[in-house]
């Protein structure tokens, strides 16, 4: 069993083509999607988290206004990056994608050490679940192409701060697929 996983975090209408898009949202897409083919190729897991807010009462509200209600439009997955329906899908109400789910513990499941992350936004829930994982003690790779930030200046921030405080390979998208490639030859076949 491969020890890595994707996670897709957030790739919803609501940040990809909503209210609170990320301005290279629709770059992602593409490279995201390559990237998910490939790990359904190799056997290695894909996760989506998802922004799941309760109508009227979350406190991320109070910062955001009203996004990715349950049930809404807004809260769905874009088409173009659909989950299969073996693939696990982990609702969240904040930022950070293990606080409050039981992301760790699916992760601990499958057997993963390494930790693909890819989404929007760089600087806000893909920032703060690359420091969920850094503190649960997984490897992080955040392939620079699959994920985007409200603007570039924030982009380079997260980037930056999840290299900086998390020890996150930051990567091409290319160099992570030919290295995953060399490493899953490599690995002995199960007998």
């Amino acid at each position: 069993m491969p020890e890595y996983a994707v996670l897709v975090v957030d790739m919803l209408e609501e940040f990809v083509r909503g209210r609170l898009r990320a301005e290279n949202a629709e770059k992602i897409v593409e490279p995201i999607r390559k990237l998910v083919a490939f790990a359904r190729e190799k056997g290695i897991p894909v996760i989506y988290t998802i922004d799941q807010h309760y109508p009227e009462i979350d406190y991320e509200f109070r910062l955001w206004g009203p996004h990715a209600v349950r049930g809404s439009a807004e809260a769905k997955i874009i088409s173009e990056l659909a989950p299969r329906e073996n693939e696990y899908i982990v609702a969240k109400r904040r930022y950070d994608a293990f606080m409050f789910t039981d992301l760790d513990m699916l992760l601990r499941e499958l057997g993963v050490k390494n930790l693909i992350v890819t989404g929007i936004h760089t600087h806000v829930c893909v920032l703060q679940t690359v420091m969920g994982a850094f503190y649960r003690g997984y490897t992080v790779i955040v392939p620079e192409e699959c994920v985007a930030a409200f603007d570039s200046y924030w982009h380079k921030v997260g980037l930056e701060y999840m290299k900086n405080y998390a020890g996150a390979q930051i990567v091409k998208l290319g160099d992570l697929i030919s290295r995953l490639n060399s490493e899953l030859q490599e690995m002995p076949s199960a007998v």
